[in-house]
């Protein structure tokens, strides 16, 4: 079934702004949006930089969480244009409630910080390093995801299921376990802010799943699971997130270097730890899904491929 079969969204270009709908009708994000006002923080004020000791390290060891810490980086990055163009989506699809808008505003603002502490706290280690050193890997965070959701011929409330509820339920999984690994003063209070953030983000996609789904077709649910999939199965699984599931070993220097950053304490999980934590959260999603009678189907995890 392709995407136009079962639903005909908006032309995205086309603005029909009258009449303007800013009421409240999704509560559970409505407090997403507040709790986050609440919580403003300031990466240049309420991390601990001077704390910052790198004499307990050895030089190898620094060295490692100077590229776990850049690859952090990497991948935060991909936010700063994908909210954005999920915010003009949401704003620009005839029918799309305000709650939503209201909250991505803010979601972008958030990542913007996570990027900084990464990029920051990179530097404090040795120097950011700007780009992976090899090719394949480099090429797996040009996703367009900004281009993806842009598509008016794609279905909306898949993206969010796939992007906003699993992908970030992911990445707030992970982080989760950053942060109980981390010993050093000023990677776990990155993490501990970076993550109550990150508690919002996942939140989002599934309140706004659990809102749209009394009424999602039958063949819109079927576009959400197969969304569900081929994120799992061309993103997720290609290692996005876990280094150690990049084909053909291509994320070797980050698997080694997580090892030995997580082994200091410096904020990173080894990859068998990371990949106990992918396998526990998409049990919960496949969970969640069904719960909103979305039927996804369960894949396999591949081998470790570093």
């Amino acid at each position: 079934m392709t995407q136009t079969q079962a639903a005909e969204p908006t032309p995205i270009l086309v603005e029909q702004r009258f009449p303007l709908d800013l009421a409240h009708t999704i509560a559970s994000i409505r407090d997403l949006y507040d709790c986050g006002k609440k919580a403003r923080w300031d990466p240049n004020s309420d991390i601990p930089w001077g704390r910052i000791d790198l004499s307990i390290h050895d030089t190898a060891t620094i060295e490692a969480a100077r590229l776990s810490w850049s690859r952090r980086a990497w991948t935060e990055w991909t936010g700063l244009p994908e909210t954005p163009a999920l915010l003009i989506r949401f704003c620009l699809e005839a029918g799309r409630e305000a709650d939503p808008k209201y909250y991505l505003s803010l979601r972008n603002t958030e990542e913007a910080w996570h990027v900084e502490c990464c990029h920051h706290f990179a530097k404090a280690l040795g120097g950011y390093i700007e780009m992976p050193a090899n090719a394949a890997y480099a090429e797996l965070f040009n996703r367009n995801f900004h281009k993806r959701v842009l598509d008016a011929d794609r279905s909306l409330d898949a993206y969010v299921a796939a992007h906003c509820a699993l992908d970030d339920g992911i990445d707030l999984e992970l982080w989760r376990g950053y942060l109980g690994n981390a010993t050093d003063l000023v990677a776990k209070k990155i993490l501990e802010l970076c993550v109550e953030d990150k508690k919002r983000h996942a939140a989002f996609g599934w309140f706004y799943l659990e809102k749209r789904a009394p009424a999602l077709s039958d063949a819109d649910k079927e576009l959400i699971a197969g969304e569900v999939v081929d994120h799992l199965r061309d993103v997720v699984f290609h290692g996005y997130h876990c280094a150690s599931l990049v084909p053909g070993g291509a994320g070797k220097e980050v698997v080694d270097a997580d090892r030995m950053t997580a082994a200091a304490g410096l904020g990173a999980l080894d990859s068998d730890a990371e990949r106990k934590i992918l396998a526990d959260y998409l049990d919960i999603a496949y969970g969640k899904f069904a719960t909103l009678g979305i039927a996804v189907d369960r894949l396999d995890i591949p081998a470790a491929m570093s």
